[in-house]
């Protein structure tokens, strides 16, 4: 399950990294240490998502 979860990461945290440094540059946050920070959070706040979609998809087998 965590080649998969790792996988996944990939994934999932590069899609909500990627929507937070979008938010983070609609709110005027144009230098670079917000836009970091968001893409950090973005990154660390993928890894609970990308074990729990783990999960589901090995409860489907």
């Amino acid at each position: 399950m965590l080649r998969l979860a790792l996988i996944l990461h990939l994934f999932i945290g590069s899609t909500i990294a990627g929507s937070a440094v979008v938010a983070a540059l609609a709110t005027g946050n144009d230098t670079p240490i917000p836009i970091l920070i968001a893409a950090l959070v973005g990154f660390f706040a993928a890894i609970p998502v990308s074990a729990a979609v783990a999960k589901k998809i090995y409860a489907l087998d």
